[in-house]
Parts: structure tokens; sequence; C-alpha cells
């Protein structure tokens, strides 16, 4: 018997085991069904550690970023698009049947149009057959402008159809947005847009899915977020 109390000893002051991801991952869950986002956040960033090679977590806190990022807390979380898109397309490539779901979730409307989503989807910019489906799926942004977070924006409309956005911020922080058609038209890589009252740009889409205008400069799915 008393060969036995060290071991007594040692099983009461182990420290206990650490939750498994599953039971991390279902805490989460819980925690997101409950409307408590940041926290569900913790639990879902916890089981991706405690097991890399489980999908659900991943999945779970992409969109669970999602809702965060519709609800305005972008810069809080981190919850711009290309980190949602990240965890998103880890989640499929571990378990492709999240793509599936991913299609039907609400909580990801927020990335549909950029070119992460789009090559879930099977479309890439490396293939000139698939930039004109790209041209009109994703949304275009160009760098912030100005100390004051000027920004502005294209998009390619059906029908050859194009619209530059700008949204100008002054020294006071008042906006004035502004919108500018025009139509466009593709050959292969190259793009040649045409807005009113300005001369023909040609510009081109790389095959890392950049793309540039002279005089215009380079315009990306990642809306500049988060200024200082």
């Amino acid at each position: 018997m008393l060969h036995a109390l060290p071991l007594l000893v040692l099983v009461l002051t182990a420290s206990p085991p650490e939750p498994s991801s599953r039971a991390l991952n279902a805490e989460g869950f819980h925690l997101y069904r409950a409307g408590r986002y940041p926290e569900a956040l913790e639990k879902f960033q916890a089981a991706m550690k405690a097991d890399p090679a489980y999908a659900l977590p991943r999945y779970n806190l992409a969109a669970t970023l999602g809702v965060l990022r519709k609800q305005g807390h972008v810069c809080e979380y981190s919850a711009h698009r290309d980190v949602i898109v990240e965890h998103l397309t880890q989640a499929v490539r571990l378990d492709t049947r999240r793509l599936a779901r991913a299609r039907q979730d609400p909580d990801l409307d927020g990335i549909r149009d950029t070119l992460g989503w789009q090559r879930l989807l099977g479309l890439k910019p490396g293939r000139e057959a698939d930039v004109p489906a790209l041209l009109q799926a994703v949304s275009w942004y160009g760098p912030a402008a100005g100390i004051h977070g000027s920004k502005h924006s294209l998009r390619f409309l059906p029908g050859g159809r194009a619209v530059l956005w700008t949204r100008i911020v002054d020294e006071r922080g008042d906006e004035n947005h502004g919108e500018l058609p025009g139509t466009y038209t593709v050959k292969g890589r190259q793009v040649e847009l045409r807005l009113m009252d300005q001369k023909p740009r040609k510009g081109t889409l790389t095959r890392a899915g950049a793309l540039t205008f002279p005089g215009l400069g380079t315009f990306t799915d990642s809306e500049p977020e988060c200024d200082a």
C-alpha cells in the first residue's frame, strides 16, 4: 500500500490532458451557434493547432471570419478576404467535400468575387481561356491613394461594359464618389479599356492574377482596408 502512494500523488498532481482537436472544434461550433463569434474563433484556432490535418476547424474558422466581416469587424479580427480564402482553400485541400458546403454557405458570400474563390471553382488566371470569365467574376481594386485613403475599383460587366468607381476622401474626411462608365474587349491576356472621354488603355491580366493598366495602376482582388 505504501508503494502505491507515490503513484497516487503523481496521478493527482498531473496536468489534465489537452482537449482533442475534435473536442475543441465542437466547443467552437457551439459558441458559433450561440453567436459568440470571437470566442468561437479562438476554439477553431486551437483545434487547427492541435491537428493541422483536420479540415473542419479550418473551414469553420473561415466561415466565422466571414460572419465577423459582415458585422464590420474586419480590422479587429483580421477578417480580410484573402485570409478567409486561404483558410477555406486549406480546408478544401484537406477535405474536398468542404467545397460543396462552401457553395451554399452564406457566411462566405463576401469572398465570391475573389480570385481565390474562382480558383476553387476551377478558373485560373494562368489559363487564357478563363480570362473573360475572371474579369467579370472578380471585383478589382486599385491601390489606396493619398494619406486619406482614396480608393478606386473596376468592374467588368456583361455585354462588354465596364465601370470605374472612385472614392475620394478630402482633408476633412468627407467622401466624394464618382462613376466613370466605359467598354472593354479581351484578346488573350490583353484587355482594352475605353472609359468615357478618355483614350483607350491596353492592360494585361498576369498569370498571377494582377490586372495592370497604364495610367491607372495595378488592380487586384484585395480591397484596401484598415488604413492607418
